[in-house]
């Protein structure tokens, strides 16, 4: 019983540290070098997708004009991550909180 509830706070804690470790990354290793995109690489044209990571990267990093310069998809894809980590969070903090109520109910009939 108390693994499971390690292993939902193991789970919780990796999830809220995601965005502190995508930080720590420097901005120059992502935004230099070729662009690994298939589409880019045959076509000679970049895709709709092209420059999303950068994009990412570059507003995690409060560099919004770069952001903006990369792919302006960013203002989209960032806040729908940003609901998708706080509803990821929001659920596996709840789990915990049920999973102890459930645990401490047991206990204690």
């Amino acid at each position: 019983m108390q693994t499971e509830n390690l292993s939902r706070l193991t789970k919780l804690l990796v999830t809220v540290l995601v965005p502190v470790v995508l930080y720590a990354i420097p901005l120059e290793n992502i935004c230099n070098g070729n662009t690994i995109c298939i589409f880019t690489n045959i076509f000679g044209i970049e895709c709709w997708g092209c420059g999303i990571t950068r994009a990412i990267f570059s507003a995690l990093h409060f560099h919004f004009y770069d952001a903006w310069e990369y792919n302006p998809l960013f203002v989209v894809v960032l806040p729908l991550l940003l609901f998708l980590w706080l509803r990821a969070i929001i659920r596996q903090l709840c789990a915990v909180i049920v999973k102890s109520n459930n645990v401490k109910e047991s206990r204690g009939a």
